[in-house]
């Protein structure tokens, strides 16, 4: 109670809202710049089941973004990386590491066990996995993207628009195409705690969740704007899952 006094203390929270993040089960997709930022408001939140999936070891050029890795932690993997920082924090959330590469074959299995997936993958082809999966278990995805001064965040479930609805052409992708450009570390932050904040809405049902909408980011110029989402009936993922 002392921990979370202040999150309590805001009336959509309250003790009952604090009692469903403690019980809510959070899957990280990626420990890296978002899932950094991801992980560090989950844990500010008081979410107490934290699953991180996340196939690196920490190095040197990941530390300009990814603040839940350090010196002292290079060559580690990431998810024990990441679950050490947390457990550093708060003892009392329960962190699950996978190192796996998450693909088509394990995906479902391991979605059984959360009810919200947060998207920070850096491939094409793992988010693409990961919004099939979603609308194949009924869960919910908070996706996140970001490159240079720019991001973006949407959320999909069963009978939303999914990712492939809105870049259809980059479905088929291949699995070794990874996004590999600049990134500000600002800019991770920005839509990491976006993406922390869905999650919040979600638990405690409150507020306007973003199904349907893309939320752009641009730091450059400081500002955001929406863009409506529309099922495509003929969209090559969830046309045949709905």
């Amino acid at each position: 109670m002392s921990r979370y006094e202040r999150n309590i203390l805001i009336k959509e929270i309250g003790e009952l809202g604090q009692h469903k993040l403690k019980n809510a089960r959070v899957l990280v997709c990626g420990a890296g710049g978002l899932g950094s930022g991801v992980l560090i408001n989950l844990m500010g939140l008081g979410v107490g089941n934290i699953g991180i999936v996340d196939n690196d070891k920490v190095e040197l050029s990941n530390l300009n973004r990814q603040y839940v890795h350090k010196m002292s932690t290079l060559g580690q993997e990431k998810v024990i990386s990441a679950k050490n920082f947390i457990n550093d924090f708060n003892p009392q959330i329960n962190v699950m590491p996978y190192k796996i590469r998450l693909d088509k074959d394990n995906a479902q299995e391991l979605f059984l066990s959360y009810d919200i997936i947060i998207d920070c993958f850096d491939n094409y082809y793992s988010k693409f996995v990961l919004s099939d999966t979603v609308i194949k278990t009924n869960k919910i995805l908070i996706h996140g993207g970001v490159e240079e001064f720019c991001g973006q965040v949407c959320v999909i479930k069963k009978g939303s628009a999914c990712l492939a609805c809105f870049v259809p052409e980059l479905y088929n992708c291949s699995k070794d195409i990874k996004i590999k450009t600049g990134i500000a570390s600002p800019t991770v932050s920005t839509i990491a705690s976006i993406q922390a904040m869905e999650a919040l809405k979600i638990i405690i049902n409150k507020g306007e969740v973003l199904y349907n909408t893309m939320l752009f980011y641009d730091g450059l110029g400081e500002h955001f704007r929406k863009i409506k989402l529309e099922k495509n009936k003929k969209c090559p993922s969830c046309a045949h899952f709905n």
